[in-house]
Parts: structure tokens; sequence; C-alpha cells
């Protein structure tokens, strides 16, 4: 097996749709590929969905496990010598799969690939960033962040010519292409620690330790329909109310205690 698709679904059924089609129409080029849906334990119902799809199967997990487990689960039951991991907010034009897997497979010190990430508009979104400060929760959390606008700024990497493939310290997890096996741990991609949120910074932290390469690949774009889930209240209501801002300072003090507060 070439690829295998891996999509963690969480009460996302309507965008799973849309992504699946966009999958079913992608170029394959002969290439032997599999797509898997990992059902988190949500309230959705997808097996009619799911049936209605080529080379599309569902695993259902009896608990939520997160982004990192949900991935994780669904990468068990694969068998393709590359994964793509993408979430179910994204729609694949013709020729991305096809683009990002020819650049991973021409080129052995890219370990993670990544396209370009456009919102329905046709905007740019920012898909790439550098390792993050001890600082970040601080600058994009308070109301502090506004005096000091360059650091976002600089942390994602917005002076970047999103024009132009780039090494980068990380990706944005919303799509990405690895090989089976090159990050792996235990047997697991994804630190299971981190129940949501950096993941992906994590991941490219790995490659940094293994001097290879994440690469953002514009040839290749997708359209992300997202919303940031867990900045939809201010943050002095957040940190007390929003389940997902918790899990997201949670998932920043796990990262700095695995990698050192520097």
């Amino acid at each position: 097996m070439d690829i295998s698709v891996i999509i963690v679904n969480y009460n996302s059924k309507d965008k799973l749709s849309e992504c699946l089609s966009s999958l079913d129409e992608c170029d394959w080029s002969e290439l032997s590929y599999e797509i898997i849906v990992v059902e988190n334990n949500s309230q959705d119902d997808l097996g009619e969905l799911v049936r209605s799809h080529k080379k599309t199967k569902l695993i259902k997990s009896d608990k939520n496990l997160g982004m990192g487990g949900g991935n994780n689960l669904g990468i068990s039951h694969s068998s393709g010598n590359y994964l793509l991991i993408t979430n179910p907010d994204i729609i694949f034009r013709v020729d991305t799969v096809l683009k990002m897997y020819k650049y991973i497979i021409d080129n052995s010190e890219a370990v993670i690939v990544g396209p370009q990430l456009l919102n329905p508009d046709g905007s740019l979104q920012y898909s790439c960033a550098q390792f993050p400060s001890i600082f970040l929760p601080l600058f994009r959390r308070t109301a502090i962040g506004r005096f000091f606008p360059g650091f976002n700024e600089k942390y994602f990497m917005k002076g970047l010519n999103y024009t132009e493939t780039q090494v980068v310290d990380w990706l944005l997890g919303a799509c990405l292409m690895l090989r089976r096996g090159e990050l792996f741990e235990s047997g697991k991609l994804f630190d299971e620690r981190y129940f949501m949120y950096f993941e992906d910074v994590d991941l490219g932290k790995r490659v940094s330790q293994i001097n290879k390469k994440c690469v953002y690949l514009p040839s290749a774009k997708v359209i992300h329909d997202h919303k940031r889930q867990s900045a939809r209240l201010s943050w002095y209501k957040a940190i007390f109310l929003d389940q997902l801002a918790k899990e997201h300072l949670r998932s920043w003090w796990k990262y700095f205690n695995k990698w050192g507060f520097k």
C-alpha cells in the first residue's frame, strides 16, 4: 500500500463528507491507497457516509482519544508506506496528494510535508511557525499581545514568502504527509500526552532532533474551513470556562515539560 489517509472525526460529519468527496476526485495516478476514518466517540453516525466512498473504512473508538490518540488508532489499522494525516475540514484539489507524495518520495531529508492552506474565500492561512517560547500564552491569550504585535507575526512567520517551498520549524497539523515509522515512538506517531493541541509542534521538534526537515509545499493546496475553537471566549473567561482553552494551556505546559523551558 502506498498511502494511508487518516481522518479523525468528532462531530464533523458535514465537513467530513466534503473532505471524502474531494479525496475521491484526487489524481491518485495508479497509487494504491486507503482512507481510514476514526469516529472518535462523538454523536455522528458515519456508517452510510463511509460506505458511499470508495476505499474508505470506518474505525469506531469507544471513547474520545483526542487528536493524537485518534490518529494513532487509525494508523494502527493502516498499511500504507506513507501517511496522510488530515482533518475533516480539509478540501483537496485534484493534484494535491500526488504533489505531496512526489515531493516526499524525491526528497529523503523531508520527513513531514505540508500543503498551502487556504481559507474558503481563497485567502492564505498562516500554517508555518517557529518553535514557541515559554511566553506564548501570555502574548496570544492576554491583552498584552496587543502591545507586541511583532511577537505573533514572528511566531507565525508572517514575513515568510508563502509562495515558495520552505523548510520551517513546524507545520499546522491540519494536513501532513509523513513516512511510516520515521517519527514513531513506541510504535506510535503522536505523543498521546497531548489530548489536543501541540501534537504538531511536538512532531516538528522531533524532526529537528534527527536533523531532518519539515517542508512547506505551496504548489500543493487545500481549503481549510477552520475556526479557532480555543479562542471563542476572551482570555480571562476562557481559562475558567472553556474546556478547549484549558486543553491548549495543558498541552503548552506538557510541551515545555518535555522539551525544556527555553
